[in-house]
């Protein structure tokens, strides 16, 4: 682990994530919520994300601690953020959070009957 980024066995959250999400929490006085990270869905170009500032955290959701902002996952997205890393980016196309899936295969746009079970497609196009 280096110093660029804050480890627990689910996500991986960058100091600048930390940082957006503090100042986001502040900006809308919500204190006591956190940071809920889940999979949304997925499609033939990979799992869809969703991220929610929320307050209500159930018993079976992993709550992980990045120094003052808490990050919750559900018990089914824990499948498929572990390593995850949340990152806040801030350039020439807009503002952000970005999450980085080391679990995810590469995909294809086409349609799922022509994607090969290792992930990549067979004759798109």
């Amino acid at each position: 682990m280096t110093l660029e980024q804050i480890q627990t066995g689910t996500v991986i959250l960058t100091p600048t994530a930390v940082q957006a999400v503090r100042e986001l929490m502040k900006e809308r006085e919500l204190e006591g919520y956190a940071l809920r990270v889940f999979v949304a869905g997925s499609s033939c170009s990979g799992l869809q994300y969703g991220m929610a500032l929320e307050k209500n955290i159930r018993p079976e959701d992993l709550v992980s601690e990045f120094e003052d902002v808490r990050v919750v996952v559900d018990e089914v997205s824990i499948n498929y953020l572990q390593g995850a890393t949340v990152d806040y980016v801030d350039g020439p196309m807009g503002a952000g959070f970005k999450i980085d899936n080391p679990n995810v295969a590469p995909s294809c746009g086409c349609s799922s009957s022509s994607s090969s079970a290792q992930g990549g497609c067979s004759g798109c196009g």
